[in-house]
């Protein structure tokens, strides 16, 4: 695993005032912690810190405070960024010993043209890192994912990994990488000029149907009324007789 320098100054002001101010002059704030030991707040210019962001491999940092004295061992633990300009606004870094085992996340890489893709399938990457444990010396860069036995509908999961001096905290289940079919777009055929025809008749068939039938039952009604009025009329006949 590669190590690079890094120089930082200690922040005295932890203000947002000041804060806001070091942003403004091209320079990110961030804590150095320890283990046992108590945070030191710190600053870095934004470019000395972007080889350790904008990679794709874990690199070792020897971190020099100034007024600090030795340098310190350490990683780059989390970076957090502006949602709006997604330029990195703060970061942790944590110090390691040669001799006791860390977490870190380790980049995934993919190696190889799948063999499923060149028959049409697509490639689908579900995890970009794995969580490993292990001594800092033992660190890989980055673990390498061979893909080119992968055929339509073949996967790798973490339990493929091929373990060196290091731990896979992830689930053995979760997939790494898979090779799935192509996506196919049904499109339905237009109807026959005949069928759209007879379709588009339909509604106003049940229509005149439905109409013809309320009416004939208004007929039907009229005639009964007409048919007791004439009784009506009778029966007033024979009253009077």
């Amino acid at each position: 695993m590669a190590t690079m320098n890094l120089s930082a100054h200690k922040r005295e002001d932890l203000s947002n005032t000041t804060t806001k101010s070091q942003r403004v002059k091209g320079n990110i704030p961030g804590v150095f912690y320890f283990k046992n030991s108590p945070a030191i707040p710190i600053t870095v210019k934004d470019t000395a810190l972007h080889p350790f962001i904008y990679t794709s491999e874990v690199r070792l940092i020897n971190l020099q405070i100034e007024g600090a004295g030795k340098s310190q061992n350490c990683i780059l633990k989390d970076v957090q960024f502006d949602p709006v300009s997604d330029k990195p606004i703060h970061f942790d870094l944590l110090g390691i010993s040669e001799h006791e085992k860390i977490n870190v996340n380790v980049p995934i890489k993919l190696v190889g043209a799948p063999v499923g893709v060149r028959d049409g399938g697509v490639i689908q990457h579900t995890m970009h890192t794995v969580e490993v444990e292990c001594l800092p010396q033992d660190i890989p860069s980055h673990i390498d994912v061979n893909i080119e036995h992968l055929a339509i509908g073949d996967s790798v999961h973490v339990s493929d990994i091929v373990l060196k001096n290091f731990v896979v905290l992830d689930s053995p289940e979760s997939t790494i990488v898979a090779v799935v079919p192509p996506a196919i777009e049904v499109v339905e055929a237009p109807p026959a000029e005949g069928e759209a025809a007879e379709e588009s008749a339909e509604p106003e068939v049940i229509s005149k149907g439905k109409k013809d039938e309320e009416e004939g039952e208004e007929t039907k009604d009229k005639e009964k009324d007409k048919g007791q009025d004439k009784d009506k009329d009778k029966d007033k006949g024979k009253d009077k007789k």
